[in-house]
């Protein structure tokens, strides 16, 4: 599996396309949806789905956009809904100007635990704490996870939003901190790290949150 990253947005909200031969499966789909409808045709993919690791605007803001050219389902726990529903308000509250924007059209939430698109196989991992419904999408076969806004490199998620939960940030690190070492974190925004390099960095994190 081929992993593509591209920073959009005014956020820099990373973007990923995984890539096994034509299919493209798309993790956060943050901003930019002309950018990213042109790099699939640039390099002649198939767009087979779009997966978001959490509800955040500077994650799913292209998807509705990216639906209206590509018949593809958006996947997102369906605890993060109310973040979906509130896109548009939250877009004016944080960068001062009214987004036009197309609502995700297909929407399919997760249930399982396990999911099978095509030739991809991941494990979805709850990750709540940053929010809700905040997930991390662990591909074993690639020993790689993707952790969105939990885990970052040198740095865990922001945890001061009213619907933030610091008992449940450090309860998805720690799920997190029991993968294998060499698993490759790609995060939501910034570098990517490994589970080893970032295993002091949440100790020490969850040894500030319990003193």
């Amino acid at each position: 599996m081929k992993i593509l990253k591209f920073p959009l947005g005014q956020l820099q909200a990373n973007c990923y396309f995984l890539i096994e031969e034509d299919n493209c499966l798309v993790i956060d789909p943050g901003d930019e949806a002309a950018f990213i409808l042109e790099e699939l045709q640039r390099r002649r993919l198939k767009l087979i789905g779009m997966l978001a690791t959490h509800g955040h605007f500077d994650h799913i803001m292209a998807a509705g956009e990216i639906q209206a050219s590509i018949n593809v389902p958006l996947y997102i726990n369906k605890k993060d809904k109310f973040l979906l529903d509130r896109t548009i308000e939250t877009v004016e509250y944080f960068l001062g100007y009214k987004p036009t924007i197309i609502k995700p059209i297909t929407v399919k939430y997760l249930t399982v635990r396990q999911l099978i698109i095509n030739n991809y196989q991941l494990i979805i991992i709850l990750s709540p704490g940053h929010t809700p419904g905040g997930c991390a999408f662990y591909f074993p076969n690639n020993k790689t996870i993707f952790t969105g806004d939990t885990l970052f490199k040198g740095e865990v998620g922001r945890y001061d939003f009213p619907y933030c939960s610091k008992k449940d940030l450090k309860n998805s690190l720690k799920k997190l901190s029991k993968l294998p070492k060499e698993t490759v974190v790609h995060p939501g925004h910034g570098e990517e790290t490994t589970i080893k390099e970032e295993k002091q960095n949440i100790d020490k994190f969850l040894n500030f949150l319990n003193s």
